[in-house]
């Protein structure tokens, strides 16, 4: 059984940690590095109540209304998620104690959805492999998903320290 309060906890360690992501997606923007937001999942999820999960390029196919809100919010729902299933795999004394490595590996291991779903239904291959730079996107993947992870245990950290 759980504490009331675990939900709520959960829910914003997935938000911190999301924000956190985004925020070092918009400063490699800022030193050059691409980055055009999560419009392109937008419309991937959006094609999908179609019937539509596999494209030879999301790039290329016909854009959805309001695809960047829904890429955003799709990006913030998974970041929660994420949460909740960390939480299910390290338990609840993780809120209480948060550890960086366990967060940074889960956050490491978060790189397989882009790699393995993602990516390759979208058009680019697995693990970017059908792209221009392949390594060049994996590695920013990876590093992405590291802060993630970094971002789960920096909330949880800030979380525990203003409840106590």
């Amino acid at each position: 059984m759980f504490h009331p309060e675990v939900p709520a906890r959960v829910l914003l360690i997935g938000l911190g940690a999301t924000i956190v992501m985004d925020l070092w997606l918009l400063s490699q923007k800022y030193l050059g590095q691409p980055f055009a937001g999560f419009g392109l999942i937008g419309r991937w999820v959006g094609h999908m109540r179609h019937g539509r999960f596999i494209h030879a390029s999301i790039a290329r196919a016909e854009s959805v209304p309001g695809e960047s809100a829904l890429g955003w919010c799709t990006h913030y729902a998974v970041g929660v998620g994420y949460a909740v299933l960390l939480v299910l795999v390290l338990g609840q004394q993780w809120l209480h104690q948060p550890t960086l490595l366990p967060a940074l590996m889960f956050g490491l291991l978060t790189v397989a959805a882009p790699f393995f779903v993602m990516q390759p239904a979208m058009g680019a291959g697995f693990a970017a492999s059908k792209t221009s730079t392949p390594n060049i996107n994996r590695l920013r993947s990876i590093t992405n998903h590291i802060v993630f992870g970094a971002g789960l245990h920096v909330s949880a950290l800030i979380l525990e320290r203003t409840a106590s």
